[in-house]
């Protein structure tokens, strides 16, 4: 596994943490919305970290329209994939706090998904 995957997933471990240590779960919802923002951000932040190990470095901040211009013309299912996470971890969770927890859960799977797609796409560690 290179570095930036493995960066991805200790960012993606770290938005799990969060929700289930700090975010009181109490049937299907999450009792506080500061910690579903952060899992939400600190998750779509590692999605980013995968992808730039692929799409390449570009200076300056770097905008959702960039990424699924990038993507797009290398796999549309990966597009698709991305599209759900951003609406998803980046506006639902980390914009809105958005408290139900089946979200979250979907949300995390998907940016699951997407870090082992950039992995299979990224040269294997020297």
């Amino acid at each position: 596994m290179n570095d930036t995957v493995q960066e991805a997933r200790r960012y993606l471990s770290n938005a799990k943490e969060i929700l289930s240590e700090k975010a009181r779960k109490e049937g299907n919802y999450y009792q506080d919305i500061k910690y579903v923002k952060l899992a939400g951000h600190a998750a779509y932040s590692g999605v980013l970290v995968a992808l730039d190990g692929i799409l390449g470095k570009k200076h300056g901040r770097k905008s959702v329209e960039w990424y699924q211009v990038q993507l797009g013309k290398i796999d549309k299912k990966a597009l698709t994939a991305f599209n759900s996470v951003y609406k998803i971890l980046h506006l639902s969770m980390a914009y809105d706090g958005i408290e139900l927890a089946s979200v979250s859960k979907d949300g995390l799977k998907q940016a699951e998904a997407l870090i082992a797609w950039a992995e299979n796409r990224t040269p294997a560690a020297a």
